[in-house]
């Protein structure tokens, strides 16, 4: 199993925007061959949003994954964001 997992802290004006694109970057690779899951959370904390996509491999989802990066290009994070997201590319061990 292989977990794609990143972070991000909207800035409450450009919620809206981000949670649209992060469902984008999720439905771009939807159907692909080892994508088991892709979710978009919400903590209800501190309002961070995480994009959560579990794959069967790394290979899988590196074979697709240019098609999310595609799907949100032009949008704005710089704008959206309070700062850069946290990634992490989790393998399960």
């Amino acid at each position: 199993m292989f977990v794609h997992l990143s972070i991000h802290s909207p800035k409450p004006e450009y919620e809206p925007e981000l949670i649209e694109s992060m469902h984008r970057f999720g439905a771009a690779v939807e159907g692909a061959p080892g994508l088991r899951h892709a979710f978009t959370l919400k903590d209800e904390i501190s309002g961070r949003l995480v994009g959560l996509m579990v794959w069967d491999s790394r290979e899988q989802r590196d074979a697709v994954i240019e098609r999310s990066r595609i799907a949100v290009e032009h949008d704005d994070f710089d704008l959206w964001e309070q700062h850069e997201p946290e990634g992490f590319l989790l393998d399960e061990v």
